[in-house]
C-alpha cells in the first residue's frame, strides 16, 4: 500500500493509503491506536490531481508506478498536476477552468505558530478553513482576513511576507524538533497574537478591496492537546527513520502528521518514555502492516 499522508478530513485523523486495487483506504489514528508496519525501501510517485471545481477533484494514479523525482511525484505527474499552478494564479498564470472555479471561492488568511515559536502566514479555502490548520500542525493560529477569492488572498499573503517578514512555509523537521522541547503554551499564544495583530494592522491600512479584516482564533483539535500542551515528562525524537524496516507505535497524541507515541516491545509492553515521530515522512512510501516493532538503539540509556 502506498501512503498518501495523514489526513484531517474530520476531527478524527487517519493515515491515508492507496491500495493495489486502486482505491483509497483510511487507517484511524485515534488516541491509543497501535500502528505496526514495515517500510519497503524507495520513494514513489503519488500521481496527480485534476481539479473540477470548489468541491470536486479527481486523483489520477501514476500510470507507470514510477519512483518520485520532484517532491512526491515523477516528472510526468508533476507536469499534469493542476494544484501546482494555484500558487502563481494571482500573478496572472493561466489555469484550467476547474482550478479557476476552485480558486475563485472565498478564502481565509491565517497566521500559525508552531512549537518552537516559528510563525507563518498561509491561506485556506472556505470549506477547509479548520482542516488546513489541523494538517499544518499549528499549536496556535488566528484568522486575520476573509477574502472574496483565492487571487485576493494570495496577494495579501505575499504582501504580509514582503512587509512583515512572515514566511509562508515551516519545514516538517523543524515542527517535529520543536515538539520534542516545545516552548510554553502561554508564550506561543502571546507570540501568535502579537504577529496576528501586526498583520491586521497592516491589512487595515491597505488600499486593496475584496477582503475584510477578521479577528478569530483557531480551535486546536483535542487529539493534539497532550503533544502541544505542557511537555510534562521528557520527550525524545523517534529513534528511527521511516525509509525502511519495521516500526511499531502506539499513538498518544497527534498534531498535524506528528505523533507523540509510546513504543511497544515484542511482548507488547511499552518501553519507558514518549517519542515524537513525524508520520508525514511515510508519505510516498510503500508499507505492509503487521506485528512490527521499532528497534531501540543499543545505547538506550543515552535517550534518557
Amino acid at each position: 500500500m502506498l501512503v498518501h499522508g495523514v489526513a484531517w478530513d474530520s476531527p478524527s485523523p487517519t493515515l491515508r493509503l492507496f491500495t493495489a486495487d486502486s482505491e483509497f483506504t483510511d487507517v484511524a489514528l485515534a488516541q491509543g491506536s497501535a500502528l505496526g508496519l514495515r517500510v519497503i525501501p524507495g520513494l514513489w510517485c503519488l500521481g496527480h490531481t485534476k481539479v473540477h471545481g470548489p468541491g470536486d477533484r479527481t486523483h489520477v494514479p501514476c500510470r507507470s508506478g514510477s519512483a518520485a523525482e520532484r517532491g512526491k511525484q515523477c516528472g510526468a505527474c508533476f507536469a499534469r498536476d493542476d494544484s501546482r499552478l494555484m500558487h502563481d494564479f494571482h500573478r496572472g498564470t493561466s489555469v484550467p477552468t476547474g482550478l479557476r472555479a476552485y480558486l475563485m471561492q472565498p478564502h481565509w488568511l491565517y497566521v500559525a505558530t508552531f512549537a518552537n515559536g516559528a510563525t507563518k502566514v498561509g491561506t485556506a479555502s472556505a470549506p477547509r478553513k479548520w482542516n488546513r490548520l489541523a494538517e499544518q500542525g499549528a499549536v496556535h493560529a488566528s484568522y486575520v482576513a476573509h477574502a472574496e477569492d483565492g487571487r485576493v488572498v494570495r496577494v495579501l499573503e505575499d504582501m504580509v511576507t514582503r512587509e512583515l517578514g512572515l514566511v509562508q512555509q515551516v519545514r516538517s523537521a523543524s515542527k517535529a524538533a520543536g515538539l520534542v522541547e516545545p516552548r510554553s503554551g502561554v508564550e506561543l499564544l502571546a507570540l501568535n497574537r502579537q504577529h496576528s495583530g501586526r498583520v491586521r494592522e497592516l491589512l487595515g491600512g491597505l488600499a486593496v478591496t475584496g477582503y475584510a479584516v477578521v479577528e478569530e482564533e483557531w480551535e486546536r483539535p483535542a487529539l493534539a492537546e497532550q503533544l502541544c500542551g505542557a511537555a510534562g515528562a521528557r520527550r525524545h525524537p523517534y529513534p528511527a527513520t521511516f525509509d525502511a524496516g519495521g516500526h511499531g507505535l502506539r499513538i498518544r497524541s497527534l498534531s498535524g502528521p506528528i505523533a507523540l507515541a509510546g513504543l511497544p516491545d515484542a511482548a507488547g509492553n511499552e518501553v519507558e518514555g514518549s517519542f515524537v515521530a513525524d508520520l508525514g515522512a511515510l508519505k510516498g512510501r510503500k508499507i505492509e502492516f503487521g506485528p512490527h516493532t521499532t528497534e531501540i538503539p543499543a545505547l538506550q540509556d543515552s535517550l534518557f
